[in-house]
Parts: structure tokens; sequence; C-alpha cells
């Protein structure tokens, strides 16, 4: 792999063009130029445009898209007809399952999922679960928050807001007394408290990525929830149910970027538990990190921005380095984390 192409150049493209422009020759595209400092090429052009798309990749070893969910897909058969790897941020289940029927003839690796939530926290869950011999539940959490919330929903969006409308909108696939099945977003809402401040946390799609599916018929339980500040749920589901607005997602995504700007100061959280038997001993292993904004090369970049880009790039570096198949779908769940915090970009998760 030498030649890598990156699309999307907004608050996460950009940093992934940086770091793994640090090892490969990189090429970002979008339609205007990033106002960072940047250590790769550029071209200018809507990937909407197979033609266009086609010619950028026709010399690329591998493409990563850090575009909206419903972008990806066409990048993904473009990148399946070229025999090249693919690499993606998605949250979205139904793109998840276009991308994995391609890998069965893909001449490269198709890796989806390869963010936050799906992705880092799915590393982490099954790491934890190697350790059992015989697991009972497993429940992982992720959140992308101001670190100092301001009004009733006590959020901004540092991520994208159609992933986000998305992910609070379908319905979310959780094991469940032993029965992998699909329960609504927005419900399932607990308290948590951490290091003294609370939160609430409740069920969104996408965040298990192909998990239910590997651990069914091993386990009781398996979900993944959102992490908020107190007050968030209910006045999204206010906002998509009793205003009836989920069917009206642009609007919605309109409103709440212009509402509720990013801030620079953010915290990502990030926390697994997983309970089960180690021999005739019930035991419970439990992983927790709060990450807040870094420097890299200069510039300041947000929690939710480092933390999603070091994650992709970190398996591209292990395709790369031959410590993942350079052929078919890559699950998440199958990435060794130890494997996975000795690459370059895995090291800042330490």
């Amino acid at each position: 792999m030498e030649n890598v192409v990156v699309i999307g150049l907004g608050k996460v493209g950009s940093l992934v063009a940086t770091l793994l422009s640090k090892r490969f020759a990189v090429t970002g595209v979008d339609k205007v130029k990033p106002p960072i400092t940047a250590s790769f090429s550029f071209t200018a052009g809507d990937i909407s445009d197979t033609e266009f798309l086609e010619t950028i990749l026709s010399n690329a070893d591998a493409v990563v898209s850090c575009m909206p969910y419903n972008l990806n897909l066409l990048i993904a058969q473009v990148a399946n007809r070229k025999g090249i790897h693919y690499f993606d941020l998605t949250e979205d289940v139904g793109t998840t399952a276009a991308i994995r029927q391609m890998a069965r003839d893909n001449k490269g690796v198709m890796a989806p999922q390869c963010g936050l939530a799906p992705g880092f926290i799915g590393i982490v869950g099954a790491d934890l679960a190697k350790r059992f011999t015989k697991i009972r539940d497993i429940e992982l959490r992720v959140g992308a928050l101001p670190r100092y919330p301001n009004g009733l929903m006590g959020y901004s969006f540092t991520w994208s807001p159609a992933g986000v409308v998305n992910e609070y909108i379908n319905d979310a696939e959780v094991i469940h007394n032993g029965v992998r099945k699909m329960v609504p977003s927005l419900e399932g809402i607990e308290m948590i408290n951490i290091e003294g401040q609370e939160f609430e946390a409740f069920s969104t799609s996408g965040g298990l990525g192909t998990m239910c599916e590997t651990f069914e018929g091993k386990l009781d339980t398996l979900n993944y929830k959102t992490i908020r500040y107190p007050g968030h749920c209910s006045l999204m589901r206010f906002l998509l149910y009793e205003l009836i607005l989920k069917e009206k997602r642009e609007l919605v995504e309109q409103i709440l970027t212009e509402a509720k700007p990013p801030v620079q100061q953010d915290v990502v959280y990030v926390y697994a538990v997983v309970e089960g038997w180690k021999g005739n001993v019930l035991e419970r292993e439990e992983f927790y990190r709060a990450y807040h904004p870094i420097e890299i090369d200069g510039q300041h970049w947000r929690a939710i921005s480092w933390t999603t880009a070091a994650s992709i790039v970190s398996v591209v570096e292990m395709v790369a380095d031959g410590t993942l198949p350079d052929q078919g779908f890559i699950k998440q769940e199958d990435i060794q984390l130890d494997l996975f915090l000795e690459t370059s970009n895995g090291k800042l998760f330490y």
C-alpha cells in the first residue's frame, strides 16, 4: 500500500489525511480545500460524479471515506470494481451490509465501521471478552460531548449531524435474554456516574457493528448505548417523534447544526464492561478512558476528531503491516487490541 485517497476533508477527514501522509502518498478529495496547512496533495471534485471518482481512484491502492453515511456506497462500489482497499467510518447498518456483500469477490480489504462506535469500542469489548471462559454480558458505552455543556440539550455537533440523526432514528440491534433482536433507539435509558458526574445512556443504532452476529448464542446480553448529559434523550424524542420531524431529516440536521455548533473543548468517554466466568468464578472486567483534545503538528484537534481519525488510520496501518488480512471483509471485533495499540496512531489511545 503506497497511494491512499482520502475522500471528505471535514472535521475528521483532514486529520485522517494528515496522519496517513506521515507514511503514505496521500491525495485528499473534497469540493473545497481544507483550511489546514496540508501535508498531502489536494484534488477538488464532486464524488457524486462517478466518472470523477473513477479517475481519482485509478492509481490508488486504498481509499478512506470520511463522508456522511449516505455517500459511502458509491465510493465502495468504485473501490470494489478497481480491487483496492476500502475503509470508512459509517454507523449505518444497511450500508455496511451492502459493503459486506461486495467483499465476497473484492481483491482488497473492505473495512467499514472503523471509527469509535462502531470501531474502537468493539475492539475493546472483544478484547475483554477473550479473557473469559464463558461470557454473560457485554455492555458498551461511548459519549462524545462538550466538556462544558450549556443549554437543556447539553450537546454540540462536533460529529456529523447526519450521522447522529441517523443513529437516533434507526432501530438498534442487541442480544437480550440470549435472543438477537431489534430495539428502538432513544430507549433503554439508564443513569451512569463517571467520576462524580451524572450522565444518561440510551440505545442508538449501529454502535455494535457486526458484534451481534459474532456473539449470538454465546451470551445473555449484548448492547451499545450512547452517553449524553441528563435530559438530552427526552428532548430528542420530543423533536423527532412528538413534533414528527423524523421524516424530515435534512430539516432536523439544519436546525441542530445551527443551534448547537461544535465547541473546541470536548471530551470522549469510552466505557466497556464484560461479565462472565473464568473457570468457575464469576468476574467482571472494565475498560474506561476519557479522551481530551490534543495538539498534532502544532494544531489543536478536538477529542472526537483525533480519536475517530486515529482509529481508522490504525486499521489502515494494520492492513499495510500485514497484521490484518489484505483481502475480504474485516469485522472490528476481529482486530486485536494489543496490535491496534502498537500502531503509530493506536498509541494515542493509551
